[in-house]
């Protein structure tokens, strides 16, 4: 095993044995006296890690309390590599962090789980800035927040009470006050966005939290909607866009970008299958096309459209649209 898996190791039995003799670790670790000799002096001497020879025990304990990736404590135990998915949550959420603190209005609370979040990347030899350093998370689109107003969102969020807004509509540009229910938050494609009851519409609705420009906290208690319902009208179909009436798309697309799509993941209820010529069949529900329809384009003329017709008909409109505006360019 390599340096690193000593460390944990080495922690692990003196957490869960208390008191380890040399001869025990040397057995478990299959290394040198030297090379032992120097990892507990390394964990000693630069991690910090308190550990003490014990005489009478004939062992190496903890000194006081047993250490380990504590939040609060001097010793941090080494990173180790993650797989794909903890290094991605990881290094978003350190991102996260320092987006939302723009206006140095968080630092109090940002700056200790910035700290806690370094822990657990690594703490030898600065391997938590060389990750970030040799990896990169790439966000696209990402709209500028207000932090005064989402803050006030969040804290009507947790406390369960009724906000008042005025929401700035992306296509038209207007403004409309309305009273809302906020029931939760999401982050979808690098923006924030709002689920709430609106009792203006007197229905569930999807806010850009980017688009709130204002909002007041009421003293007046949320309504409640049960999670199986909010995600029945805003989880059923595809993106962010909600709706009652969910249909399934039917796409095929080319030998070239099957092997593209068939890894990918466009909504956690889709089917997919590989045909014999290569070409791959995926099957998704949506309640609203819109968003579904910009990223087909995205495929231009390696994605087709199957059913349902509907569908069809907004991608090829879509689609002349596009073309239309590039001709007329040229002219």
């Amino acid at each position: 095993m390599d340096r690193t898996e000593r460390f944990y190791k080495i922690d692990q039995m003196l957490v869960e044995r208390r008191v380890v003799s040399f001869e025990a670790l040397r057995a478990v670790l299959e290394v040198s006296p030297a090379t032992l000799k120097r990892d507990l002096l390394y964990l000693r001497d630069r991690l910090h890690a308190p550990i003490a020879w014990d005489r009478a025990a004939g062992g190496y304990r903890y000194a006081g309390k047993p250490a380990g990736p504590r939040a609060g404590g001097q010793f941090e135990r080494p990173g180790l590599w993650f797989n794909g998915r903890e290094i991605h949550a990881l290094l978003t959420m350190q991102q996260l962090l320092a987006n939302l603190d723009q206006g140095g209005l968080l630092s109090p609370h940002v700056q200790p789980l910035m700290a806690r979040l370094n822990g657990l990347m690594g703490s030898a030899d600065d391997s938590a800035e060389e990750v970030r350093r040799r990896v990169r998370i790439i966000g696209m689109a990402a709209r500028k927040l207000d932090i005064g107003q989402f803050e006030r969102v969040g804290s009507a969020l947790l406390r369960r009470k009724r906000l008042r807004i005025t929401y700035r509509a992306r296509g038209t540009g207007a403004d409309s006050d309305r009273e809302i229910s906020p029931l939760r938050l999401l982050h979808y494609r690098e923006n924030w966005y709002l689920d709430a009851w609106c009792h203006m519409r007197r229905g569930l609705r999807s806010f850009s939290a980017d688009a709130i420009t204002r909002a007041e906290i009421l003293e007046k208690p949320a309504r409640d909607i049960s999670e199986k319902h909010l995600n029945a009208i805003l989880g059923a179909g595809y993106g962010i866009f909600s709706g009652k009436r969910v249909r399934w798309a039917k796409l095929l697309f080319t030998p070239q970008r099957a092997r593209w799509v068939e890894t990918e993941q466009w909504h956690p209820r889709q089917k997919g299958q590989m045909r014999a010529d290569g070409a791959y069949l995926l099957e998704l529900p949506y309640a609203d096309d819109r968003e579904l329809a910009m990223d087909i384009l995205k495929y231009g003329p390696d994605c087709e459209v199957l059913e349902p017709v509907e569908l069809r008909a907004r991608v090829r409109e879509r689609l002349a649209a596009t073309l239309s505006l590039y001709r007329d360019g040229d002219e």
